[in-house]
Protein backbone atom coordinates (compact mmCIF):
# COMPACT_ATOMS: atom_id res chain seq x y z
CA UNK A 1 0.00 0.00 0.00
CA UNK A 2 1.45 3.36 -0.97
CA UNK A 3 1.35 6.33 1.36
CA UNK A 4 -1.26 7.98 -0.88
CA UNK A 5 -3.66 5.05 -0.29
CA UNK A 6 -3.47 5.22 3.50
CA UNK A 7 -6.24 6.76 5.54
CA UNK A 8 -5.58 9.34 8.25
CA UNK A 9 -6.53 6.71 10.84
CA UNK A 10 -3.88 4.30 9.50
CA UNK A 11 -1.27 7.02 9.54
CA UNK A 12 -2.24 7.97 13.10
CA UNK A 13 -2.03 4.31 14.12
CA UNK A 14 1.46 4.01 12.59
CA UNK A 15 2.57 7.15 14.40
CA UNK A 16 1.20 5.84 17.70
CA UNK A 17 2.96 2.49 17.19
CA UNK A 18 6.25 4.23 16.39
CA UNK A 19 5.85 6.48 19.41
CA UNK A 20 5.31 3.45 21.67
CA UNK A 21 8.39 1.67 20.27
CA UNK A 22 10.51 4.79 20.76
CA UNK A 23 9.21 5.24 24.32
CA UNK A 24 10.15 1.63 25.10
CA UNK A 25 13.61 2.12 23.64
CA UNK A 26 14.15 5.31 25.63
CA UNK A 27 12.96 3.62 28.83
CA UNK A 28 15.41 0.77 28.22
CA UNK A 29 18.28 3.19 27.59
CA UNK A 30 17.46 5.21 30.71
CA UNK A 31 17.40 2.02 32.78
CA UNK A 32 20.74 0.81 31.36
CA UNK A 33 22.39 4.19 32.02
CA UNK A 34 21.39 4.40 35.69
CA UNK A 35 24.43 4.24 38.00
CA UNK A 36 22.85 1.50 40.13
CA UNK A 37 22.26 -0.63 37.05
CA UNK A 38 25.79 -0.08 35.77
CA UNK A 39 27.27 -0.97 39.17
CA UNK A 40 25.14 -4.12 39.39
CA UNK A 41 26.17 -5.24 35.88
CA UNK A 42 29.85 -4.63 36.59
CA UNK A 43 29.63 -6.42 39.94
CA UNK A 44 27.97 -9.42 38.29
CA UNK A 45 30.62 -9.47 35.56
CA UNK A 46 33.45 -9.36 38.10
CA UNK A 47 31.79 -12.01 40.25
CA UNK A 48 31.40 -14.26 37.19
CA UNK A 49 35.18 -14.20 36.74
CA UNK A 50 35.78 -15.62 40.23
CA UNK A 51 32.67 -17.75 40.97
CA UNK A 52 31.14 -20.63 38.97
CA UNK A 53 27.44 -20.84 38.13
CA UNK A 54 26.95 -23.25 41.05
CA UNK A 55 28.59 -20.82 43.52
CA UNK A 56 31.97 -22.49 43.94
CA UNK A 57 35.07 -20.30 43.59
CA UNK A 58 37.18 -20.48 40.45
CA UNK A 59 40.51 -21.24 42.11
CA UNK A 60 42.56 -20.82 38.94
CA UNK A 61 41.39 -17.22 38.49
CA UNK A 62 41.86 -16.45 42.18
CA UNK A 63 45.40 -17.89 42.16
CA UNK A 64 46.32 -15.82 39.09
CA UNK A 65 45.15 -12.59 40.70
CA UNK A 66 46.80 -13.43 44.02
CA UNK A 67 50.06 -14.21 42.20
CA UNK A 68 49.91 -10.90 40.35
CA UNK A 69 49.34 -9.02 43.62
CA UNK A 70 52.21 -10.81 45.35
CA UNK A 71 54.48 -10.15 42.37
CA UNK A 72 53.56 -6.47 42.38
CA UNK A 73 54.28 -6.18 46.11
CA UNK A 74 57.65 -7.92 45.66
CA UNK A 75 58.60 -5.51 42.88
CA UNK A 76 57.63 -2.48 44.98
CA UNK A 77 59.60 -3.77 47.98
CA UNK A 78 62.63 -4.48 45.77
CA UNK A 79 62.48 -1.00 44.23
CA UNK A 80 62.25 0.62 47.69
CA UNK A 81 65.26 -1.38 48.94
CA UNK A 82 67.28 -0.45 45.87
CA UNK A 83 66.50 3.25 46.13
CA UNK A 84 67.20 3.54 49.87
Amino acid sequence: MSSADRTPEEIAADIAETRNRLAGTIDALVYRAQPKTIIRRQTEALKAKFVDENGSPKTDAIVKVAGAVVGFVVVIVAIRKLTS
